[in-house]
């Protein structure tokens, strides 16, 4: 029996539809009814379209009527639904992603979505909602009121535009050994023992190691980094008290810099890092010799990643004290390699945030 839906395509149907199905972002059933076009029109049987494409020969069938009555446009997408009527309107949803929005009623965290379900009936907007109409309404304006995020908002004024500008103003000096750009932090870390020996990788085979660990106490690393020279120093303390700031100074002073003029140490605003430290450590005589040496730059407050010792923290981190370490002298030791092997190779920061970048962004304080 002759075929009573023809598919014939004009050769801009077929670009169309050929584009249609190489787009990434098209949902699947709209691309295998294209694919149904395009094999009609080659004049494949609805049976060997169904066996090809996978489906069922009623659905060829279907897109073939489509496609006569209504052309391309009918056969790809399905008619619009009547479906049931909106509990709320435009402006209630509005007052009901308000209230989502809002802060959660006394002795609750947060507003769930049977608190909003029963707030809606309670403001009048509807005699009852279910809790799922309710997300289903919140899912498509992308609202998740049961989401926070933790953000660091640093209060921004005259005082921080100084140091955000300070501090890459450094960075951009030509290297001059006589008055080296250190960066300096400090980082915890925390000491794990194995309970169980670890059994070593082999082919085809992770290595494997016990879930249970037991913890043996901390210790801090301080982070000495010159980045324009390519230098690092790594040491290792039991705390980080004003006593061990004043030390790593002194150690920068006289051992590891003991011919600079001047020595430019940019770190962030620990309660520490001051020159008041140095005179908790030593006498007044001392602590002065070893400040004139000095000159502190710090970031501005919640800003400290304009501190490059933090990338050096992160490289550090990821190559060598990111697994389970039980003791001092073994994470000494190890930091002691890694420390060695990437001052042999002096491998250098690339800062890439000039002080112009810093002012175009923070232009609106400035005055004009």
């Amino acid at each position: 029996m002759a075929k009573r839906y023809i598919v014939s395509l004009t050769d801009e149907e077929k670009d169309e539809l050929i584009a249609l199905t190489k787009k990434g972002k098209t949902g699947a059933r709209k691309i295998n009814r294209a694919h149904i076009l395009l094999l009609a029109d080659e004049g494949r049987t609805d049976k060997e379209i169904a066996v090809i494409l996978r489906t069922g020969v009623s659905t060829v069938e279907r897109i073939r009527k489509r496609f006569v009555e209504g052309g391309p446009e009918k056969a790809l997408n399905d008619d619009p639904r009547n479906g049931a009527p909106r509990i709320l309107s435009g402006r209630d949803e509005a007052v009901l992603i308000a209230e989502a929005c809002s802060e959660a009623p006394e002795g609750r965290v947060r507003r769930t979505m049977m608190l909003l379900a029963d707030r809606v009936v309670e403001l009048g907007l509807a005699d009852s909602i279910s809790d799922e109409t309710v997300r289903l309404i919140l899912k498509n304006s992308d609202v998740k009121p049961w989401q926070k995020k933790q953000w660091c908002i640093p209060t921004v004024g005259p005082e921080y535009v100084f140091h955000m500008e300070d501090v890459p103003d450094l960075y951009e000096e030509p290297y001059n050994p006589a008055f080296p750009c250190i960066c300096f932090d400090e980082k915890l870390y925390q000491f794990i023992g194995e309970t169980a020996v670890p059994i070593p990788a082999a082919p085809g085979r992770p290595m494997r190691y016990d879930y249970e660990y037991e913890r043996n106490g901390t210790a801090n690393l301080f982070i000495i980094a010159e980045p324009a020279a390519g230098r690092r120093r790594i040491v290792v303390t039991q705390r980080r008290t004003k006593k061990d700031f004043a030390d790593m100074m002194k150690l920068l002073a006289d051992e590891l810099y003991p011919d600079a003029e001047k020595i430019r140490i940019v770190m962030d605003n620990l309660n520490t890092h001051n020159q008041y430290s140095l005179y908790e450590r030593f006498e007044p005589e001392e602590a002065r010799r070893i400040l004139r040496r000095l000159e502190f730059h710090h970031t501005p407050k919640h800003a400290s990643w304009l501190n490059m010792a933090e990338i050096e923290i992160s490289v550090l981190s990821g190559q060598c004290p990111d697994r389970r370490i039980a003791d001092e002298e073994t994470l000494r030791r190890e930091i002691s390699a890694w420390e060695k092997e990437r001052n042999e190779k002096s491998e250098k920061i690339t800062w890439r945030f000039t002080n112009a970048d810093a002012r175009g962004k923070l232009k609106r304080l400035c005055p004009s």
